[in-house]
């Protein structure tokens, strides 16, 4: 297990060593495994406020991504599967054989690759404004694959450090809240004045993302989820990832359950924190967790192959 550091919240934050590189995480509570992950520059503080009333009832881990947060950047490879690969090694560092996957953005694309190359370790998946379920994607993120991005962000990502909170604070003098998309992104933009971890962001940018959009799918391989329980979670408002692939996801997926908060933009989770907490352990308390065995999975291929 890892090693405690620091206690934050309900939660406590700990570092696993893995492969020689420290990977930071959230850990609380007792019971059947949440694994959330967050999205493209963000934290594990992108769950803070779900991690504790989740915890009443499910042991709730929430790691940085490599690159993210505290955690060490990695070893150059950010595509998809070596993400999925990771949290794979976490969990099984921690002891933990099963897990509901809950991924935000790139975070939820990650879970569906998760699925596709451990699907016995999954119990259930929740995609929150998830990446990979089509092309389109906020111009800023198209952005950051091209060519010199990196010159860029160096140069101005000081700014969004520094001007972030002044902005919060100013707001909060007059009685307004930031917009939630707003804070999150500055505070995601700030941390890349570190040269390591502005390799990392863009490494992951550019291995799901180009000039045209995302390039990284699986919409052809959605049949395979009809094994397993999966909730769609969504904001109306999202100017990131347009709500429509969630709802086109959910039309390709039997049985998913879809939820679109109306007047929430890309992170329903800090938005919204409680009805994402009640529409999620109502979602937990209905469904089994799935229990796919390799023959299992061996044989829905073959089928849809054949078919």
């Amino acid at each position: 297990m890892g090693t405690g550091t620091r206690p934050m919240s309900a939660f406590e934050v700990k570092t696993e060593t893995l492969h020689g590189r420290p990977v930071t995480y959230a850990v609380a509570g007792e019971g059947p495994v949440l694994l959330l992950i967050h999205g493209m520059g963000g934290t594990f503080e992108n769950w803070q406020e779900v991690i504790e009333p989740l915890a009443r009832t499910h042991t709730v881990i929430a790691p940085d991504l490599p690159g993210h947060g505290a955690s060490a950047p990695g070893g150059g490879d950010y595509s998809i599967g070596a993400l999925a690969a990771g949290l794979r090694d976490l969990l099984v560092a921690l002891g933990e054989q099963r897990a509901t996957l809950v991924g935000h953005s790139l975070g939820g694309g990650i879970a569906m690759q998760f699925a596709y190359q451990f699907p016995e370790m999954v119990e259930r998946l929740v995609l929150v404004s998830s990446g990979g379920l089509g092309p389109e994607v906020s111009p800023v993120l198209r952005a950051a694959s091209l060519p010199g991005a990196d010159i860029f962000i160096a140069a101005t990502a000081d700014i969004g450090q520094r001007v972030g909170p002044l902005v919060g604070r100013a707001l909060s003098k007059v009685g307004l809240r930031p917009n939630a998309d707003v804070a999150e992104v500055l505070r995601g933009y700030g941390s890349l004045t570190d040269p390591a971890r502005r390799a990392a962001f863009l490494g992951t940018v550019r291995a799901v993302i180009g000039t045209s959009g995302q390039r990284v799918a699986a919409t052809d391989r959605l049949y395979l989820a009809e094994s397993m329980p999966v909730l769609i979670v969504w904001g109306a408002s999202d100017s990131i990832i347009p709500a429509h692939h969630g709802e086109d996801a959910h039309d390709h997926i039997p049985g998913s359950r879809l939820e679109v908060f109306a007047d929430v933009g890309h992170l329903p989770q800090v938005e919204a924190p409680l009805r994402f907490v009640l529409i999620l352990e109502e979602f937990l308390a209905e469904t089994k967790p799935a229990k796919i065995a390799q023959k299992d999975w061996n044989a829905l291929l073959q089928a849809r192959d054949a078919a």
